[in-house]
């Protein structure tokens, strides 16, 4: 009968459920939670970086806590963790490379949760050692994809900012690979109209509070019986570029450097702010950085000590703001 084919279907359909419909189920009580009952008496902040090394850093330190033994989700092949960092309650996902995956994980992670703000830490190169050198921590004021380019046709009258014939080698000229215009991208809002832009800004009172609260900060400087050449430190204002590729190319790096002023290149930070400004969340980034475009090479010490730098910058600034109390229905 009809009714019986339902309940057939229906049973099959139970039987069939994957264990990440189970998952989600289990993540929607988590924000419900947090949305009727109170038993989560504030806002969370969402913690976010793309490495295995930026985690070990974390649980390095010995200053995150989880919940409880099962406060993990797994949601679209992410594992979303809740705890606390040095006693402020946090979510924190580990995205994966890419701008697409950051983007991902991060709007998983704003749908999902209850959260206040976003706080990425992660690892970049300089491209001005003059400003920054491996094991400093950059915290910029604004951060811009330059991964987006218009590839102009070879011989076209218009040209692009970067001319490839620039960079011929001994001598330049006409190069088939013609000029590259740097393109703006779509800011989607729910209060304003779309529009394009380059530069995105970061959260100026979550900016604001970060140099007050790390000004003067000590850094960790060894690691596995290996010290940096100086002294880290903490740069604040500057600019960042971010795009899909690793910036190893020192001629590359003193072009953005010299035509954009940007001082750090990584592959998340411009996809943290993107989406954090779409969703009308506060967001900052901290940067460590691991090498110099084009002049020293990130190895496995450093880059970790890069990471653990910007986790610490993070944590201190986490602990320093307050989150909002939940309203109780």
């Amino acid at each position: 009968s009809t009714v019986n084919l339902a309940a057939l279907l229906l049973l099959g359909l139970l039987l069939v459920m994957p264990q990440q419909s189970m998952q989600a189920s289990l993540i929607d009580s988590i924000a419900e939670i947090e949305k009727s009952n109170c038993k989560v008496a504030h806002l969370r902040l969402g913690l976010v970086f793309t490495s295995d090394v930026n985690e070990r850093a974390l649980k390095d330190s010995g200053l995150y806590s989880p919940d409880s033994e099962d406060s993990s989700v797994d949601i679209a092949g992410r594992r979303f963790h809740s705890g606390t960092l040095n006693g402020s309650s946090i979510v924190y996902v580990k995205t994966g490379r890419a701008s697409v995956n950051m983007a991902t994980a991060l709007q998983i992670l704003l749908a999902r949760f209850q959260i206040h703000g976003v706080i990425y830490f992660g690892n970049a190169g300089s491209l001005d050692k003059k400003t920054m050198v491996p094991g400093d921590v950059s915290v910029p004021q604004a951060v811009a994809f330059t991964g987006v380019w218009n590839w102009k046709k070879f011989g076209a009258e218009e040209k692009g900012h970067l001319v490839f014939g620039d960079f011929n080698y001994p001598e330049n000229g006409e190069n088939l690979l013609g000029t590259v215009e740097y393109e703006k991208i779509n800011m989607f809002t729910p209060s304003e109209a779309p529009k394009e832009v380059f530069w995105l800004p970061i959260t100026a009172s979550w900016y604001e509070a970060a140099t007050k609260k790390l000004k003067d900060m000590k850094l960790r400087e060894c690691y596995s019986d290996k010290c940096l050449p100086g002294k880290p430190k903490v740069v604040f204002g500057s600019k960042g570029s971010t795009s899909d590729f690793y910036v190893r190319n020192k001629a590359y790096g003193d072009f953005l450097n010299k035509n954009f002023d940007a001082k750090t290149a990584d592959t998340a930070s411009a996809s943290v702010a993107l989406t954090s400004m779409s969703n009308e969340k506060l967001f900052v980034v901290f940067q460590g950085v691991s090498n110099i475009a084009g002049e020293t090479s990130s190895n496995s010490e450093v880059s970790y000590l890069a990471s653990y730098n910007a986790m610490l910058a993070a944590t201190k600034f986490i602990n320093s703001i307050p989150t909002p109390r939940l309203a109780c229905e």
